[in-house]
């Protein structure tokens, strides 16, 4: 016997599911925020301060529930950007040169020395799409491989493009220094974006990827201990002709 829901539109499902995301946000933002405010009024109480010992666990709280409000946007964004409603602002630019910025950014990982540096093309992706989206796409992606990487590591994004079947392909390789030419050559496999301690940046930045008409993957690793295939990424988008 059938069950109704097999019958269902995939349409109707996925309005299903980002509307329960969209309720279940606004459920978990309206308590997190009295109690965010609440924890900074005890911060800022000239009256009555809290000792120092006292004022380290409010911060610690406060800070534990900034990150909760934060990880609830980013709930909110996933349902939005699945039930395409999420507000689009597109505009001309090119996307290898907005990553230099986002390189310079993104270096809290130097204190253990894990470094991100730039190769292959410096400009030359023009495209017109959500610029601040896909670049805080790379941004999320960036930091996620930074902050798994052991010491002393240069870790490099390998900017080129490609050219097949008339077609233009911005391609960034995201990989250790000398790992950057087999992760282009491995076979692909899905790239885990389910990763603890990055919220929900990447499965945000796998969808903004896939709206802009690009795709994002791992190489293939060649055996259980190949961890420099393991912590690499790639990240396609089809340029305009």
């Amino acid at each position: 016997m059938s069950n109704a829901r097999d019958t269902e539109p995939a349409s109707s499902i996925i309005d299903g599911y980002a509307h329960l995301l969209s309720l279940a946000a606004h459920e978990f933002r309206t308590p997190a925020s009295v109690v965010g405010g609440y924890l900074r009024m005890l911060q800022k109480d000239t009256d009555a301060p809290l000792s120092e010992r006292q004022q380290k666990m409010v911060d610690e709280a406060f800070n534990a529930c900034s990150r909760i409000v934060a990880i609830v946007a980013e709930l909110s964004d996933i349902g939005k950007l699945d039930s395409n409603v999420a507000p689009v602002k597109t505009e001309p630019f090119d996307l290898f040169a907005d990553l230099a910025d986002v390189a310079r950014i993104v270096q809290e990982q130097a204190n253990r020395d894990v470094h991100l540096q730039l190769s292959g093309c410096a400009a030359g992706a023009q495209m017109t799409a959500d610029r601040s989206r896909l670049v805080a796409a790379f941004d999320a992606f960036f930091r996620a491989l930074l902050r798994e990487q052991p010491t002393a590591v240069t870790m490099v994004a390998d900017r080129r493009l490609v050219n097949s079947e008339n077609t233009t392909t911005a391609l960034v390789i995201i990989a250790r220094e000398t790992d950057i030419q087999r992760a282009y050559e491995a076979e692909a496999r899905p790239f885990d974006e389910y990763r603890g301690g990055v919220g929900l940046s990447l499965p945000i930045a796998r969808r903004v990827v896939e709206r802009a008409g690009g795709r994002v993957w791992a190489p293939t690793p060649e055996n259980d201990d190949d961890r420099g295939l393991r912590s690499a990424l790639i990240v396609s988008i089809p340029l305009p002709e």
